[in-house]
């Protein structure tokens, strides 16, 4: 920003002598003389804040003209790059009382593609005119690079049974959307941005088409799901594959095929393993069972996971099939938004190319308290072995968000505050509407991890 300092210290200066020196005149004109520079000097102060903030204003409208123009700049001659980041501008830029409003733009793929956006504009004085400066010139820049950075988030998303209340459900999959058709504009190329979306209840679903697959433990599924025959007591526990077969009977477990693809905490039968694997990513692999997925014909399973991708129709299409039902296991989520990012049993995370830096992030929204996961139906067991999980993603450089929705008067949640990478990236949400803004808020943030300068 440039301001004229010199100029309007001299002319102070010269008022003020031409003060000092005068012998004649009454004590109204002399203060009147006097007058005039004190209010210029006062006036400035006002006039230099209006110029702060069309600065600040224009700071923002050049970095979405940069980050416009980065999706185009490759096919766009010169004098199309200079059109358009005018246009841009033009139409993020609203302070009608600027003038001689300047924009360039250029375009360079010396040491990775970059566009660099500059700017100028004229803001008219109110106060300081009286001492013959009449306007302020601001003057700022903006740069995309996007040849060195790339970005993978994983939508951790809450979908039991109290999501149900207040518009929870409806503002989610409104935000959501919203959030998407941001991270898709930052994307100047397919494969700038991935997402994947992890809706959760007490399990996920990793898609009853994977029922083949060699990262899923039947144990459990097999012991709970079948048909008994020549039990002396059918209805005395027989409904397990234990009660039938202490009454004498035999059991026989369903196809796997009847699968509904759901899948719970990662560990043993009876409790957590002692490589929690509920709380890493450790790659699933059939010589360590409890690093498997253990199958769970939970009733209210949600809708299927998708790994990264940036299949946007497709996200879309998973977010409006979304619906609220079932207890609440935030950390199963939580382990298997993370194992999306890094790849490993039902994911397959894309390769990275060395010469990218990559942001990962997580953003995990919850309604509700931990109610229940495979082996605990009480807030504390299952909120420890989560603390666990957020420390690990932590430690591994991933960035995590954390969002609580409470519009029922439910207590703060200590482990959600602790899990954020930091006290910023923790939100309190008290309304369903808050939801879309604070989704908008974060994807604005996400989407301007791409402007370099």
């Amino acid at each position: 920003m440039s301001i004229p300092w010199v100029r309007y210290y001299a002319k102070c200066r010269s008022a003020l002598r031409s003060f000092a020196s005068a012998r004649e005149g009454n004590v109204a004109i002399t203060f009147a003389i006097l007058l005039v520079p004190l209010i210029g000097t006062a006036g400035a102060a006002i006039d230099y804040s209006r110029a702060n903030s069309v600065k600040a204003d224009m700071q923002a409208a050049l970095d979405t003209t940069a980050l416009m123009l980065a999706k185009e700049a490759d096919t766009d001659t010169a004098s199309q790059l200079q059109t358009n980041a005018a246009a841009y501008f033009n139409a993020a830029f609203n302070r009608p009382t600027t003038q001689n409003i300047t924009i360039s733009a250029s375009y360079s793929t010396t040491n990775g593609p970059t566009v660099v956006v500059n700017g100028s504009v004229l803001v008219p004085t109110t106060f300081m005119g009286i001492l013959g400066i009449n306007s302020i010139t601001v003057t700022s820049s903006s740069t995309t690079a996007w040849g060195t950075s790339r970005l993978r988030v994983a939508l951790v998303l809450d979908n039991t049974g109290s999501m149900n209340q207040s518009g929870k459900m409806s503002a989610l999959k409104t935000a959501t959307k919203n959030l998407l058709s941001q991270l898709q504009s930052a994307a100047t190329t397919n494969g700038d941005v991935y997402v994947s979306i992890i809706p959760f209840v007490k399990d996920v679903n990793f898609d009853k088409s994977n029922a083949s697959a060699s990262w899923i433990d039947w144990t459990d599924w097999d012991a709970n799901n079948g048909s008994c025959s020549g039990a002396s007591n059918k209805w005395g526990g027989s409904s397990t594959q234990s009660g039938c077969q202490s009454n004498g009977g035999t059991w026989k477990a369903k196809n796997h095929n009847t699968w509904n693809g759901c899948v719970t905490d990662r560990g043993d039968t009876t409790g957590p393993n002692t490589g929690d694997y509920d709380t890493n990513v450790v790659t699933p692999t059939t010589t360590i069972t409890a690093t498997l997925y253990a199958a769970d014909q939970y009733s209210s399973c949600p809708q299927a996971a998708m790994g990264l991708s940036y299949d946007w129709n497709g996200m879309n299409s998973l977010v409006n099939g979304m619906k609220a039902a079932g207890s609440t296991n935030q950390a199963i989520g939580l382990q298997a938004g993370w194992m999306s990012l890094t790849g490993g049993g039902p994911f397959t995370a894309p390769a990275e190319d060395p010469t990218y830096s990559y942001q990962k992030v997580i953003i995990l929204l919850t309604d509700g308290l931990n109610t229940e996961d495979r082996w605990y139906n009480n807030q504390s067991d299952i909120d420890a072995r989560q603390e666990m999980t957020c420390n690990n993603i932590k430690a591994a450089g991933i960035t995590l968000y954390t969002i609580q929705v409470d519009t029922g008067g439910d207590p703060t949640s200590t482990l959600l505050q602790n899990c954020a990478s930091s006290p910023d990236k923790f939100f309190l949400l008290t309304s369903a509407s808050q939801i879309v803004t604070t989704f908008d808020s974060i994807a604005t943030h996400l989407s301007k991890l791409r402007v370099a300068k």
